[in-house]
């Protein structure tokens, strides 16, 4: 490996690292961020998706830009706003402010995100990228898994300000090795930014995730909700029928003519969807119903990084032998199974019951990240690499923006349903009380507190349960959309459908 090829890895995995740690490491910041800004669940779920929405919105625009003034240029650009961003974020003192600037945060992620796969298939070949991007792989799965890790450790230690201003020194140090050391690259066929898509296609995920998130509170039915999912399904297929025209579209839609390129974009959002998206409602039942702190909850999430680490450099270095579908079908075959080992858990369980689910998923997210990368790019022309790694890492944060808003729903109306049920025999509970409480306790609350003696108790321990029966819920449409997913890439992706070498294409 050359020093260009090693100061591009380094600089691409710090950038990757950023940018994906910022999605799980307010996490277990959220309880400090709530008593702090106060904050209400739906702030709570918008400090989250205000990030993963504006990432997975500019993505596609990031890929076209790099394409068009260069890839080193634009990922440089996206850690400059990134830090400004993180410092705007560690200032908050209201939750819109903090919402807003992780919206900012968003967007200089995506700029970085979008041109990380260009840059490295840009600066390695053959046997080289396998390995290259297997450190990639490793790194994009250990940075969403140990997100509650560290963030638990600065809450405690400094402060949940500090799980943004961290990323101020590393990114400074990032864009100085962009600046300095990474060689440029574009598209020379290249043209104008597709403004209509962005326009189109921003708006219709906006309003997706708006109203799942809503609704619970407005009811499904409500003409707020039938609005909001109408006006984002007429701006989805106004997006479509744009990008079918347009001579030169953000999303060229025929790519997915592709076999194996539908099934790497269904393999990204599947794998965000059904198990990233998991980490937050995993993280408030370590805190809020087995009473970790923190530190404490995020410690626990060690096995599973771990084995994402040890499981990714291998499953690199082996797709040079082996089908790509291969690996990134077991791997979500495995993250299916342990959110089903996951399943089952009981009021009186303790988070040893999620240690096996976190082994067997943590070995599946490992064996899927390199692989997914590489038939990322691997399926288009070297020219085209920005605008399909910006596709692919589109797919993976939509996965994020949709999975936590949609799990969001399904939890809270479920626990609320739960509440409803067990509250009915309790005296002195008000009509309507358990909307109230399901709320609390998706955002951090305890329950409980409430009269005196037997009811108080009755009440704390009918919000356990109610918790603890969502979350498996949760578990089962993971596991079911992860089978899912693993059917469409064994059946999608084939080598014949790689337009680089044969060789090159599996590394």
């Amino acid at each position: 490996m050359s020093s260009s090829q090693r100061w591009t890895l380094l600089a691409v995995c710090l950038g990757t690292f950023m940018l994906l740690l910022d999605i799980t490491i307010v996490n277990v910041a959220l309880p400090d961020i709530q008593r702090d800004l106060g904050s209400d669940f739906t702030d709570l779920q918008w400090v989250i998706d205000a990030y993963a929405l504006t990432l997975a919105a500019m993505l596609l625009t990031g890929g076209s830009v790099a394409d068009l003034v260069g890839r080193r240029r634009v990922f440089a650009a996206g850690v400059a706003l990134f830090t400004l961003a993180s410092v705007l974020c560690g200032l908050a003192t209201s939750p819109l402010f903090l919402n807003l600037a992780r919206g900012v945060q968003g967007v200089g992620g995506a700029l970085m995100f979008a041109t990380a796969l260009a840059l490295l298939a840009q600066a390695f070949h053959g046997r080289e990228r396998g390995a290259a991007f297997g450190v990639w792989g490793a790194t994009t799965g250990a940075a969403v898994a140990i997100g509650p890790l560290v963030g638990g450790a600065l809450t405690e230690g400094l402060g949940w300000e500090w799980i943004f201003f961290v990323n101020v020194p590393v990114g400074l140090f990032t864009l100085a090795v962009a600046a300095l050391r990474l060689e440029e690259s574009r598209d020379p066929a290249g043209t104008r930014i597709d403004w209509p898509g962005v326009v189109t296609f921003t708006g219709a995920l906006f309003l997706l995730v708006l109203a799942l998130i809503e609704g619970n509170e407005a009811g499904w039915g409500s003409a707020r909700i039938l609005a909001l999912l109408g006006g984002s399904a007429i701006l989805l297929l106004a997006f479509g029928a744009r990008e079918l025209t347009a001579e030169h579209p953000m999303l060229d839609l025929r790519l997915f003519r592709n076999r194996a390129f539908t099934g790497a974009s269904t393999t990204a959002f599947v794998l965000s969807a059904a198990m990233f998206s998991m980490f937050l409602y995993i993280v408030l039942y370590l805190q809020n119903v087995l009473g970790y702190s923190p530190l404490e909850a995020g410690l626990r999430f060690l096995p599973l990084s771990l084995l994402s680490f040890l499981v990714a450099p291998i499953a690199g270095r082996l797709t040079a032998r082996l089908p790509l579908r291969a690996f990134m079908g077991t791997g979500l075959v495995l993250v299916a199974v342990g959110l089903l080992l996951m399943h089952g858990l009981e009021p009186g369980s303790d988070w040893t019951a999620l240690l096996a689910g976190f082994l067997v998923a943590g070995a599946g997210i490992g064996m899927v990240n390199p692989p997914l990368a590489s038939a990322a790019v691997g399926v288009v022309a070297p020219e085209r690499s920005g605008a399909a790694s910006g596709i692919n890492s589109t797919f993976r944060q939509v996965g994020i923006a949709t999975g936590i808003a949609g799990l969001g729903a399904v939890f809270q109306g479920r626990v609320e349903t739960k509440l409803n049920d067990a509250l009915a025999s309790v005296g002195g509970v008000a009509p309507g009380r358990a909307r109230e409480l399901a709320a609390s306790v998706a955002s951090g609350g305890q329950g409980g507190g409430e009269g005196t003696g037997a009811a108080s108790q009755a009440i704390a321990r009918a919000t356990r349960e109610a918790f603890v029966d969502g979350l498996n819920e949760l578990f089962l449409i993971g596991a079911v959309v992860a089978l899912i997913g693993a059917v469409l890439a064994f059946a999608l992706v084939r080598t014949s459908d790689f337009v680089t070498p044969p060789g090159e294409a599996r590394a």
